[in-house]
């Protein structure tokens, strides 16, 4: 096994799972909720309207986060056909996954200031836990915004940008995956994704902080 190594310490690895699999399930439930809410009852139909995190997890996309740092869950079916206002459908159901991890992370912060304000001891292992879970959901909301394909990023500028525009997009749509794969896997994301998680993923760690700090002291 020499040369194997994991993108996370083994002893983080269950901590990480877990988070992961809340992360993953509550993101691609809310697109499928969004979805169902404007008319599309895609999702429902194929099972994905659950917060079961079997039917949400996609296997390569799980083993990737522990091995290279990324991943993805399956992607949940939309029928913008049955949107009555497509275009605002469209970028409500793209930024409800992101929003889903912001709220989870905010959630890791209410439940830590929780447990400070009320005199509440946890464990260092608790603790621990905490940190990762408002970690990944903020790198997932993070990521999930940058403006390439397949993430939700680049859907929600799909929908904002006009119908002579878009026509392009689609048109040039499988370039841009290949551009994210190569600014992803490749030394190239030293200066293309490292940067965002370097200066951006930390000021919104802090801003949330400092928000739910305000709130309970």
């Amino acid at each position: 096994m020499d040369g194997f190594h994991l993108a996370y310490p083994l002893r983080l690895i269950p901590y990480v799972a877990i988070t992961l699999i809340f992360a993953f399930t509550f993101h691609e439930f809310a697109h499928a909720y969004v979805a169902f809410k404007f008319g599309d009852n895609t999702a429902k139909k194929q099972g994905r309207l659950t917060l079961n995190p079997f039917k949400h997890l996609d296997p390569i996309g799980t083993i990737l986060i522990f091995l290279a740092g990324f991943g993805w869950a399956r992607p949940v079916p939309v029928n913008r056909f049955y949107f009555k206002k497509p275009r605002l459908a469209g970028i409500l159901v793209s930024a409800a996954g992101p929003l889903s991890n912001l709220i989870l992370a905010s959630l890791g912060f209410i439940v830590g200031y929780g447990l400070m304000r009320f005199n509440v001891t946890s464990s260092a292992h608790f603790d621990e836990f905490l940190m990762i879970f408002i970690n990944l959901n903020i790198v997932l909301f993070i990521f999930n915004l940058i403006p390439l394909p397949p993430l939700d990023g680049y859907r929600i500028l799909e929908d904002l940008a006009p119908h002579h525009v878009r026509a392009k997009m689609t048109q040039y749509e499988q370039y841009g995956m290949l551009i994210f794969l190569i600014l992803v896997i490749t030394p190239l994301d030293q200066f293309t994704i490292q940067p965002i998680f370097s200066f951006v993923v930390p000021g919104v760690r802090e801003g949330l902080s400092n928000f739910f700090y305000t709130l309970f002291f």
